[in-house]
């Protein structure tokens, strides 16, 4: 029997949407797996924005197994819509790929220099390696498989049959007042944008009404492959329809019932596929709250298939910062693959679990992210003290692991600012990088590089690929003897005081305390004295000091935080270069 009684720490929102999520699916489907469900369409890179349309169902599912329930997260791959136009910013990508608009994304060749078979698979094998190392299980469904394949055959003919209801349903939003006709377009107008962006948003195509009347399904060319085609006549008893390709003039006469090249338009799909898999939950993006959007039609249109609309929250879009160094030949839209470059999967995971999915959030990608790892590191420490608030708790606990066990962890998760910092100055020699961590701690010193991996594999890739080349740190070869000759006696006492203690603490801590003691006991104070019981002043003399230390050891006004740079300029080095 599932274990329905919640722990303490799951006071969260994943938690309250299991509760409904379950209590739903016993009442549509008792004893049968809770279905939830999400949608991706493989036309571009699937982007960090589309990540939430599956960790929001993908968090409900989790926690519904550690409930003891069996749960299926479907994920369709829309890999039979239509290729819709030339997305930018992607390597090879040129105007030439025009000739493939209205073909399905599947019969799209793959850009060039691919390994993948074509267009769909190219874009759907980036996410689904992802989802993989970020611990998301899930059943993928292709829907060009199941359309080819004539698994939706019944359901095809039963939307054509019931063509006239489904059009009375379409038409209430066909003509509205001006207000709401404004309020849709802004919703398409976004859409279309997230589309642009590389999410695959589906088309707002209602059908096709030509002379014979509307009809709910598109098929493909015979000829061209395209769906730039319009049905002219279809018999409901012999399930004959016949359709004129717009593009090439090219028309046949098929019988639907033998028929799968083709599908239903997306407003009908959508619903179809509810009422088929039995989905209980499924997010939707924020541009489906509108009058007329797929979501709202496809909750009157579902019932034509003899289902029920999901349960699912609206969720907010996702924002990026820090992206000014980004490749364009990705696309120019930051994708999962990207974030976990740079950020452990934990870190991915969190970002979406401590956020309701109508609250919007910003992944970073610019020193921004140096401060996130540092909140993450003191909630772990709260976590482990028992001093977490129950929902930070719960955030934590669905970030680290999953109902099928923990995620692969880093095994000493040193500051990943710390790391970033050995990273940038050792560019790329793995032993100097192992000298400095070893000396952090000498008390404990790392002994293998490993210990510190994956997080200061990510670190060191962020340093590498999102830091302008400017703001790298280069250490200096040799003393900059002009400025060393201009210092007056203070900065010259200020040096010796630091050289003189460098020895005695040559650890992260006791460097810490070292430089930052210095101006204190020039200013007749104990190194050990505390903010209160110093005068304001001494905060300037601190930035003064720091700044000459910056220009003595890498030419500039700021840098790494010092103790990381002297220990990884080594003792020796900063001896020559503050003029021993």
């Amino acid at each position: 029997m599932p274990n329905v009684a919640q722990s303490t720490e799951t006071t969260d929102w994943v938690s309250r949407f299991a509760d409904e999520v379950i209590e739903e699916s016993e009442r549509r489907a008792p004893g049968k797996p809770v279905v939830v469900a999400s949608g991706l369409s493989p036309s571009g890179p699937i982007h960090l924005g589309n990540l939430r349309e599956v960790m929001t169902p993908h968090l409900v599912a989790d926690e519904i197994r550690r409930r003891g329930y069996q749960v299926r997260h479907l994920i369709s791959w829309d890999d039979y819509d239509r290729y819709r136009k030339v997305p930018a910013g992607i390597a090879g990508i040129d105007e030439s790929w025009a000739e493939h608009i209205g073909k399905p994304l599947t019969a799209v060749p793959a850009p060039k220099g691919s390994a993948y078979p074509n267009w769909a698979e190219h874009f759907k094998a980036a996410m689904v390696e992802s989802l993989a190392e970020m611990g998301v299980e899930f059943d993928g469904i292709s829907q060009t498989d199941q359309y080819t394949s004539g698994v939706y055959r019944e359901q095809i003919l039963h939307a054509m049959k019931h063509r006239g209801d489904i059009d009375a349903i379409l038409a209430q939003y066909r003509t509205k007042p001006k207000a709401a006709k404004k309020q849709q377009q802004k919703a398409v107008d976004e859409a279309e944008l997230e589309a642009e962006e590389g999410s695959g948003a589906a088309s707002e195509d209602d059908g096709s009404s030509g002379l014979g009347g509307y009809f709910p399904y598109k098929p493909y060319c015979g000829d061209c492959g395209k769906d730039l085609t319009t049905v002219t006549s279809y018999d409901d008893d012999t399930t004959e329809l016949a359709y004129t390709c717009d593009e090439c003039g090219f028309s046949e006469t098929v019988r639907l019932s033998e028929f799968n090249r083709g599908k239903l338009v997306w407003k009908v799909d959508w619903p179809m596929r509810w009422a088929y898999e039995g989905v209980i939950f499924e997010p939707s993006g924020v541009d489906h709250s509108s009058p007329g959007s797929s979501f709202q039609v496809g909750g009157q249109i579902v019932g034509i298939f003899g289902g029920k609309q999901p349960i699912g929250p609206m969720y907010a879009f996702v924002g990026i910062s820090g992206m000014a160094k980004m490749s364009s030949s990705r696309g120019g839209v930051p994708t999962p693959a990207d974030a976990l470059q740079i950020m452990e999967p934990q870190i991915l995971r969190w970002l979406y679990a401590r956020r309701r999915p109508n609250q919007s959030f910003k992944i970073a990608f610019d020193q921004e992210i140096q401060r996130l790892y540092d909140e993450w590191d003191k909630l772990a420490g709260k976590v482990a003290d028992g001093s977490a608030l129950p929902a930070d708790v719960a955030a934590h606990s669905r970030a680290v692991r999953t109902a099928a066990g923990e995620l692969t962890k880093t095994a000493r998760p040193m500051a990943y600012r710390t790391l970033a910092s050995v990273a940038d100055i050792t560019a790329g020699h793995q032993d100097q990088a192992l000298r400095i961590l070893s000396e952090l701690d000498p008390q404990n010193p790392l002994g293998s590089l490993d210990e510190a991996r994956p997080r200061y594999d990510k670190a060191e890739a962020w340093i590498n690929t999102h830091v302008p080349a400017d703001q790298r740190t280069i250490v200096r070869d040799e003393p900059d003897a002009e400025l060393l000759k201009s210092l007056d006696e203070a900065s010259q006492q200020s040096v010796r005081l630091l050289l003189d203690g460098l020895a005695e603490h040559w650890s992260l801590d006791g460097l810490t305390h070292l430089v930052y003691g210095v101006p204190k006991v020039q200013a007749g104070f104990s190194a050990d004295a505390t903010p209160k019981e110093l005068p304001p002043e001494i905060k300037t003399a601190q930035r003064t000091f720091f700044a000459l230390l910056y220009h003595l050891l890498v030419s500039r006004d700021t840098g790494p935080r010092l103790p990381t740079l002297l220990l990884a300029v080594g003792q020796d080095r900063v001896r020559k270069l503050l003029g021993e």
